[in-house]
């Protein structure tokens, strides 16, 4: 039997409660009032846009195709672009 992973993204919205995404499945948003409503929404989001793609005879993505990384800036160079602007 197949498994899928997916890595979730829960970040706090405004002016309250919590915002879910799966980067890779492009779309996938949802939220909640509290972390665990949020993780529980995105559960039921992921199985639904998953059946979505499994029934439109779409590919599943997978996150061993996706790269992530994290970028870092200093104030200096953030300064510096904004004289570009």
């Amino acid at each position: 039997m197949k498994t899928y992973t997916f890595r979730a993204i829960i970040e706090p919205d405004d002016p309250g409660g919590y915002h879910g995404f799966v980067p890779i499945l492009k779309g996938l948003h949802t939220c909640g009032e509290t972390i665990e409503e949020t993780k529980e929404n995105l559960k039921d989001a992921i199985k639904c846009h998953v059946v979505g793609l499994l029934k439109a005879g779409e590919t599943i993505p997978r996150e061993e195709e996706s790269l992530e990384i994290i970028q870092t800036f200093s104030e200096q160079e953030l300064k510096g672009n904004l004289a570009y602007a």
